[in-house]
C-alpha cells in the first residue's frame, strides 16, 4: 500500500489573518507539549456536515461535498503539515443505512484505521435537528462497541447548521443548551457512561456553520449568531481535548477483531475443573464411601471373615 501523501498545509493561509494567528498559536501549544502529530476521526450519521467540516478545518476543498450525491463508501484521510506538525483528519461514511446502523461501514472504518491512533473524535450532528431518537443511541452504542468507552474521553460533539433562528421563541443560547443536553444524554446512555464520568471528563459541544453565507465579523472571520468566531473556537476545543491527559485510542488487530472466544474459554478451564472436582467428583466419592461403609455383608462373608 502506498504511503499517505502529506502536503504542506497551505490552506491555513486562506483564513483571515486573525484566524491564522489564533490557529498557529494553538498548534504551537501542541508542539510545546511534544505533540507533533494529531489524528482526528470524524463520525456521525449521513448528511450532517462531516465532510464540510473537514474542508473548513483544512481551509481547502479536500473532500467532495454535494447535496445530490451520497457519501463515499470508504473513509478518506487528509494529511497536512506545517512547521514540523502533521494534522490527519479522517472523514468517514454515514453510519446509517436504511434506518439501521450500517455494520459493514463500521467494519470498513475500523480496518481503515488499523495501526492508527485516534487522538480526537468529532461526533457530528446538526443543531437544527430538533429531537433525538433511538437511532441516535444506536449510533453511539455502535461507536462505543467498536472503539471502547474510552473514545468518549477523547471526543467532542460538533453541531453544524448553527446559523439558524430557534423555534418557539427560544433564545439562541437556550436552544443550543437544550439541544446539547439532549445529545449528551444520548451519548451517556448509548456509551453506558455514568453521570460521574461525564462530570470528571465532560464532553464539549461546539457549534459550526460551514455555509458560505455564514456571517463574518470586522476581522472577516466566520461567526455564529452569538458572535463567536467558530473556526478558531473549534480548533481550540480540539486542542483542549487532545491535551486532557487521557490516552489516545490505538486501533490494533485485537480491537478490530474483538476478544478471541477460544482464548476466553481457556481461561475458564481451571475454574470448570475445580468446580467439577469439588462439587461433582467429590460428592460421588463421598457417596461411594458411604455406601461401602453402610453395606450389610451376607452371612457367608461374615463367616469367612
Amino acid at each position: 500500500m502506498a504511503s499517505q501523501l502529506i502536503r504542506e498545509w497551505s490552506g491555513i493561509q486562506q483564513f483571515p489573518s486573525a484566524t491564522q494567528t489564533k490557529m498557529l498559536e494553538l498548534l504551537g501549544k501542541l508542539k510545546q507539549e511534544n505533540v507533533s502529530t494529531l489524528t482526528i476521526l470524524v463520525m456521525g450519521k449521513g448528511g450532517v456536515g462531516k465532510s464540510s467540516t473537514v474542508n473548513s478545518i483544512i481551509g481547502e476543498r479536500v473532500v467532495t461535498v454535494s447535496a445530490f450525491q451520497s457519501e463515499g463508501p470508504r473513509p478518506v484521510m487528509v494529511s497536512r503539515s506545517r512547521s514540523g506538525f502533521t494534522l490527519n483528519i479522517i472523514d468517514t461514511p454515514g453510519l446509517i443505512e436504511g434506518g439501521y446502523v450500517n455494520d459493514q461501514a463500521l467494519e470498513i472504518i475500523k480496518r481503515f484505521l488499523l495501526n492508527k491512533t485516534i487522538d480526537v473524535l468529532l461526533y457530528v450532528d446538526r443543531l437544527d435537528a430538533y429531537r433525538v431518537d433511538t437511532l441516535d443511541t444506536q449510533v453511539v452504542r455502535a461507536i462505543t462497541d467498536s472503539f471502547g468507552r474510552g473514545i468518549w474521553k477523547r471526543s467532542l460533539i460538533v453541531l453544524t447548521h448553527a446559523q439558524l433562528s430557534p423555534p418557539d421563541g427560544l433564545s439562541y443560547e437556550d436552544f443550543f443548551s437544550r439541544r446539547s443536553e439532549a445529545l449528551l444524554e444520548v451519548v451517556r446512555l448509548g456509551a453506558g457512561l455514568r453521570k460521574k464520568d461525564m462530570r470528571v471528563t465532560p464532553i464539549p459541544v461546539v457549534l459550526v456553520e460551514n455555509s458560505g453565507r455564514c456571517n463574518k465579523n470586522d476581522s472577516d472571520e466566520k461567526i455564529l449568531p452569538n458572535g463567536t468566531a467558530w473556526i478558531p473556537n473549534l480548533v481550540k476545543t480540539i486542542v483542549e481535548v487532545a491535551s486532557n491527559g487521557s490516552e489516545g485510542i490505538l486501533v490494533d488487530k485485537k480491537l478490530i477483531e474483538g476478544p478471541d472466544p477460544n482464548q476466553r474459554g481457556k481461561l475458564l478451564i481451571p475454574f470448570i475443573l475445580a468446580f467439577q472436582f469439588f462439587f461433582i467428583v467429590k460428592r460421588i466419592q463421598q457417596g461411594i464411601n458411604h455406601d461401602i461403609s453402610t453395606e450389610v455383608k451376607p452371612a457367608w462373608a461374615v463367616r469367612d471373615a
